[in-house]
């Protein structure tokens, strides 16, 4: 005889999982959401939608990619889900949308309750950041296809936009400004040249440099920084036309996908000094300039496209809400693409 302990998957640590949890998926919770008993679906109350005109509802799905190989290689578990919040919502935010709701899956090769309890901790104060409800979720084990310290998580988001309050390419305009907003970090992009370059130059997670004031592997387990709250309230208070999201693909890159086709973005990139990790990973690995602007941030996780005459009120509410934040670059005629001077 045999049994499915002894393939592999334990149903008890499993529910011991859900039980370590739940306090910290409570602390995410908002007014809308309805207990189902089962515990088979999340309930968001929709009457809360009632009072827009024509409500838009926005859906986003992410990972945070190889990241997750560092937490697993550090054993630091609780800070992952903040990541994977970070990836989800803040696309959604992009078209000026409020995220409402959440979900997560992680597939592990041995679920050990408080290491998933950990992560999902992680998921629910991501989601209390970014102000939406992490209403469920699962655990899947996979014995044979992955090793017992491994797993890899993802996500998906609903958030819900006014129709004529949308963010995006068709409101820019020629002479509007852009705005920088800083990151906090690598983010969760670009993990795979990461680890290709810590194996490259032989570095250790546990090294401490100067530069970073801690050790390369705290500095590359920073949490993502969610800027859901911030652009909300920047676009209720100020003539904010676009945001672009930096993730894979860099600022340039995903700046463009902002733009009409008839106009650029020009950056200033003597306008910021890019965080000692970029500079640190650039020299280790010998990585030219030009796949460093393909692959990281570099010191931005989000831009802003705002009216010529919102900018100084634009970063005034962002230093009153401790977000760094500085003048980019402006928009020109053009083609569609954004481009350093």
């Amino acid at each position: 005889m045999t049994s499915y302990a002894a393939a592999g998957v334990d149903i008890d640590a499993g529910e011991r999982a859900v039980e370590l949890m739940k306090s910290k998926v409570a602390r995410s919770r908002r007014p809308e959401v309805v207990d189902d008993a089962s515990g088979f679906a999340g309930l968001f109350d929709a009457s809360a939608l009632l009072g827009y005109r024509r409500p838009l509802l926005t859906t986003s799905t992410d990972g945070v990619g190889t990241k997750v190989m560092l937490a697993q290689a550090l054993d630091k578990h609780d800070t992952i889900g903040i990541d994977l919040v970070g990836m989800v919502v803040d696309d959604l935010v992009v078209c000026g949308a409020e995220p409402l709701f959440m979900t997560d899956y992680i597939a592990c090769g041995k679920v050990v309750p408080e290491r998933i309890a950990e992560i999902v901790g992680g998921v629910a104060e991501g989601c209390r950041l970014a102000g939406c409800a992490l209403i469920g979720g699962e655990t899947a084990e996979h014995p044979g296809a992955m090793g017992a310290g491994e797993y890899d998580l993802a996500g998906a988001a609903t958030g819900v936009v006014e129709a004529e309050r949308m963010l995006g390419r068709d409101r820019v305009r020629e002479g509007d400004v852009v705005l920088a907003l800083a990151s906090s970090g690598v983010h969760s992009n670009g993990y795979s040249l990461v680890r290709h370059i810590i194996k490259l130059a032989g570095l250790s997670l546990s090294a401490e440099f100067a530069e970073l004031g801690r050790s390369l592997g705290e500095e590359l387990l920073e949490p993502t920084r969610i800027y859901s709250l911030d652009c909300l309230e920047l676009a209720r208070s100020v003539d904010v036309h676009a945001y672009a999201h930096i993730t894979g693909g860099g600022l340039a890159g995903n700046l463009s996908r902002s733009l009409p086709s008839t106009l650029d973005a020009l950056l200033d990139r003597s306008s910021w000094t890019p965080p000692a990790v970029f500079e640190l990973l650039a020299g280790h690995g010998k990585v030219a300039q030009a796949d460093m602007d393909r692959t990281f941030n570099l010191g931005v996780g989000m831009a802003a496209i705002v009216g010529a005459d919102a900018a100084d009120a634009a970063l005034a509410l962002l230093k009153e809400r401790g977000l760094p934040a500085w003048v980019l670059g402006e928009v020109v005629s053009g083609t569609g693409q954004a481009r350093y001077r």
